[in-house]
């Protein structure tokens, strides 16, 4: 009946009184406050990385790796927690790890880690684990403790590696960031950083892919293409494949890789793997007097034989699918369309065409464009000229 109230069941208010107390136990206002004492943990913690300081390190949790970290020049070292699930006095944290290293992160690299954690019978939380999130890359230091060199030009980090070995490292990457400015222009950092793990398997794991993806691959640059302050550049060296090479290969590869830091900015999506890939591999040739028949020896073959390419290397022949010899044609292609380019229309064209492509942005209509302004050509024309410069050169 209307006006009349009906009284409160106490059962009813038992049940509302316990479900409040549930929603404090689960996703309200404890664990929100849970999830800050631990990100005001995590603060203290980046502060003594950052300070080297392993007494206050030890009061955030366990102390294990902190040597690997001691190791690192940092200018930055902070988390970000991004998700909280606990169980009574357990937990588990998602963060963002964004770190910097002094003198040659532009800004800070970010890496995503799960954080196991315990609270003590005083009610404080504390660090049992830290490592890398489910589908995240490795650090260098998740693998070992780390081995610092710096060169003039460059910082050589690694893994189960000598000092001396690492200086070799340093020495060769000294060389590359002149030759590479010689090449291109001194408009970047001209600063590399080389991290040199223990096998081909740890490299695939700081890269967050399969090892079967870089077998037969010396080395790889990671960073953000078409970025003037890209988070990091990072060399990183597969020591399988690296290691049997001579010491002209060995510069080679350095130079390559650092061509790939300086022209970073100025490749994006509309830059095709022919042109980033052959102009680093002319650089990293550029000097050392190689031949075009030493230098490519597979597409040589090719030409020899009668195998003449159709066409310029689309991206999909940059993909290492089992085919070391297909995979060292497109290299070689690529490389051999740049050489062309400076044979023909000179380096300084070279690299205003390599400029001019980024410029575009977009890939549909920028080589085309590209060659029009800079080089006063076609696609079809040039890839014409290309087939007759492999006869020229490799037709023996």
């Amino acid at each position: 009946m209307a006006g009349r109230r009906r009284a409160r069941s106490p059962w009813a208010v038992t049940l509302c009184l316990l479900l409040v107390a549930l929603v404090g136990c689960g996703g309200g206002p404890a664990a929100d406050s849970a999830r800050t004492e631990v990100q005001r943990l995590l603060d203290r913690r980046a502060a003594a990385v950052l300070d080297r300081d392993v007494t206050a390190y030890g009061t955030t949790g366990t102390t294990a790796g902190f040597d690997r970290l001691r190791a690192l020049p940092l200018a930055a070292w902070a988390y970000r927690v991004t998700s909280f699930d606990r169980t009574g006095g357990t937990a588990t944290a998602g963060a963002d790890l964004r770190y910097r290293i002094a003198g040659h992160d532009a800004a800070p690299v970010t890496a995503g880690r799960t954080l196991a954690l315990t609270r003590d019978a005083d009610g404080r939380w504390r660090v049992v684990s830290d490592r890398p999130a489910r589908k995240s890359a490795h650090q260098l230091w998740d693998q070992g403790a780390v081995t610092v060199v710096r060169g003039a030009d460059s910082l050589v980090l690694g893994v189960g590696r000598s000092r001396d070995e690492l200086r070799a490292f340093a020495a060769l990457a000294d060389r590359a960031v002149p030759a590479v400015s010689d090449a291109w222009g001194t408009g970047w950092r001209r600063r590399v950083v080389v991290l040199v793990p223990e096998s081909l398997e740890d490299m695939a794991a700081l890269l967050g892919s399969p090892a079967s993806a870089y077998r037969g691959i010396a080395a790889v640059t990671t960073a953000e293409t078409g970025a003037e302050n890209a988070p990091a550049d990072r060399i990183i060296v597969n020591p399988d494949a690296y290691g049997v090479l001579g010491p002209v290969g060995r510069q080679v590869v350095l130079t390559h890789e650092a061509t790939h830091v300086a022209t970073r900015a100025h490749t994006n999506a509309a830059t095709p793997l022919w042109l980033s890939e052959g102009y680093a591999d002319w650089v990293g040739y550029r000097g050392t007097g190689r031949l075009p028949a030493q230098a490519a020896p597979e597409l040589a073959r090719a030409v020899t034989e009668g195998r003449l390419p159709a066409r310029l290397p689309t991206d999909r022949d940059f993909a290492f699918t089992g085919d070391a010899a297909a995979l060292a044609q497109a290299y070689e292609g690529g490389w051999m369309a740049c050489r062309l380019i400076a044979d023909r229309w000179g380096e300084a064209r070279l690299g205003a065409f390599y400029r001019a492509v980024g410029a575009h942005g977009k890939r549909q209509g920028a080589v085309e464009g590209a060659m029009a302004e800079v080089l006063g050509t076609t696609p079809e024309a040039f890839t014409g000229l290309w087939r007759e410069y492999l006869r020229e050169q490799l037709g023996g």
